[in-house]
C-alpha cells in the first residue's frame, strides 16, 4: 500500500478506534444517528479514497517508467 493511502486507513482506523470509546459513554439514541449520519459514510469515503489513491500512484508510477 502506498505511504497517502496507508496514512489515510491508518487515521481513519483511529478515529474509529477512538469513537468506539467515545460510544462506551455516549450511548443514546444521539450517538447512533452520529455514527450513521457521519461515521459510516467518513469510512466508506475513507475506503473509497484509500482504492483510487493507490490507483492513481499505480498510474503514476507506469507513466514515469513508460517516460524513462
Amino acid at each position: 500500500m502506498s505511504p497517502n493511502a496507508s496514512r489515510l486507513g491508518m487515521v481513519t482506523k483511529d478515529l474509529l478506534i477512538q469513537w468506539q470509546q467515545t460510544r462506551e459513554y455516549w450511548t443514546d439514541v444521539k450517538s447512533l444517528e452520529f455514527e450513521r449520519k457521519y461515521l459510516e459514510e467518513l469510512k466508506a469515503g475513507a475506503d473509497t479514497a484509500v482504492t483510487i489513491i493507490e490507483q492513481l500512484e499505480n498510474l503514476l508510477t507506469k507513466i514515469r517508467k513508460d517516460c524513462e
